[in-house]
């Protein structure tokens, strides 16, 4: 009786291990939650004080608790490290709230980061101020951007759109209001396209119009054609469009200037014009001219860009570029337009000069990051802004057919617009498939 019990307790515990290192590997969540979360909170309270000195995370106390901690405590007087105001746990990780004492800025937590994931055994922490003289450590216990599935309650609402997850676990958005221009960047099979069509099957929900300028004949924007307003699919209709769109800009500035405001929400509901999000594919099909004679027409057509770039926002068109490489090699007017398109997401590209274009004015520490980004994560991306910040991201895979099944269902959402009835789309049908032929020719049958 005592073998059989022994060998179920040997069983049990074998079984208990087996299921942990599952869990591990196919449901990371649950094991962070049941044993990686104790763990880790566990370590974190036994060494915080330890490792922060380690780490150069200290200040010396001042004259007057030093004086009271040797004289009156009767303790060894030890440098102070941030004060910790709150533990968080969340299903991905752990968030820390800390007080920096005098002496301390966020960025020298956010210099030993690094050193912080390696004491404490975490896949990554980053660092967030919240407020003047608060910080938040967001640790993460295991790679959130193995598996990417966004939280139900991501949601398309009033112009902002949740494209990817940060590797911090939060859910990366698009806000037009806040962040109104923005270039993509990426190598082929970066997972560029795929981060496109999650930001048009989020915008297809929204009351806004979708303008699509694709030079590759429409391959890419053309199954959204259902949700169009316009698209253009050559540069010589690109270009005409693009002077449709500054028409139409002059127009809704003289319609703020009636009513005597700045912006276009500002404006009455009875009158405001519907919002415009211009999604541009292969942004360097504009930049190029075959022969002399077709630069005039290139040249009018980034201007028109640059312009729109410009001055667009405040009467709610947002231009949203994408392409492979963006740079002054482009020719003229590239180095204009992008520093207008102040919000940039930077997937795997071929070489780090492209990397410096896409991020090297905005945030500088961010473009070692897209160098190491490896080839077998298609859909890893480095998005930053103007604020220096930056964070890793990685969109859903969507497939073309749910893009395109999306905008069918919100077909009704397009809006009417009379300057671009020349450049709506028509919905077309795809060929049938001739049957396949045979590869030996039958030979005539003879009486």
């Amino acid at each position: 009786m005592t073998d059989v019990a022994t060998w179920l307790e040997l069983g049990g515990a074998a079984a208990g291990a087996g299921g942990i290192g599952f869990a591990k590997a196919r449901a990371p969540r649950v094991y962070w939650s049941l044993v990686g979360l104790p763990v880790t909170w566990g370590r974190f309270t036994w060494t915080y004080r330890d490792t922060m000195e380690v780490c150069g995370l200290t200040v010396q106390p001042s004259g007057f608790r030093a004086f009271v901690r040797r004289n009156v405590v009767r303790a060894e007087v030890r440098p102070v490290p941030p004060k910790v105001r709150r533990v968080r746990p969340t299903p991905v990780g752990l968030r820390v709230t800390l007080r920096l004492p005098a002496g301390l800025e966020p960025a020298d937590i956010v210099a030993s980061s690094e050193r912080l994931r390696h004491a404490w055994g975490v896949r990554s922490v980053t660092v967030a101020e919240s407020r003047s003289g608060y910080v938040e450590l967001r640790m993460t216990g295991y790679d959130v951007l193995q598996r990417v599935r966004l939280p139900r309650s991501a949601r398309p609402r009033d112009l902002v759109v949740p494209v990817a997850l940060r590797e911090d676990g939060t859910v990366f958005e698009r806000d037009y209001r806040k962040v109104p221009m923005a270039l993509t960047l990426g190598a082929t099979l970066s997972g560029k396209s795929v981060y496109q069509r999650n930001l048009v099957k989020g915008l297809a929900q929204l009351p806004v119009g979708l303008v699509g300028i694709d030079c590759k004949r429409g391959v890419e924007h053309g199954r959204y054609a259902p949700r169009l307003s316009a698209l253009a699919t050559d540069p010589e209709s690109a270009g005409r469009l693009l002077d449709a769109l500054v028409t139409e800009m002059e127009e809704r500035f003289d319609l703020l200037a009636l009513y005597g405001v700045s912006d276009l929400w500002e404006l009455p509901d009875e009158v405001r014009p519907v919002p415009l999000v211009v999604l541009v594919d292969e942004v360097a099909e504009l930049f190029l001219v075959t022969s002399k004679k077709d630069e005039a027409a290139r040249d009018r057509t980034v201007m028109q860009m640059v312009r729109l770039g410009q001055m667009a926002r405040a009467i709610g068109i947002y231009l949203e570029v994408c392409g492979q490489r963006f740079g002054s090699d482009l020719g003229r007017g590239a180095t204009a337009l992008r520093a207008q398109l102040t919000g940039r997401v930077v997937h795997r590209v071929n070489d780090k000069q492209t990397a410096d274009m896409g991020l090297g004015d905005v945030a500088p520490d961010a473009v070692a990051a897209v160098t190491s980004i490896p080839p077998d994560k298609p859909g890893v991306a480095v998005a930053g802004d103007t604020s220096g910040g930056w964070s890793r991201i990685r969109t859903p895979q969507t497939s073309p057919a749910e893009a395109a099944a999306v905008c069918r269902e919100f077909a009704h959402l397009t809006p009417v617009l009379p300057f671009l009835a020349s450049f709506r789309p028509v919905a077309q049908l795809a060929p049938p498939i001739p049957s396949a032929r045979p590869l030996v020719k039958p030979r005539p049958v003879t009486e």
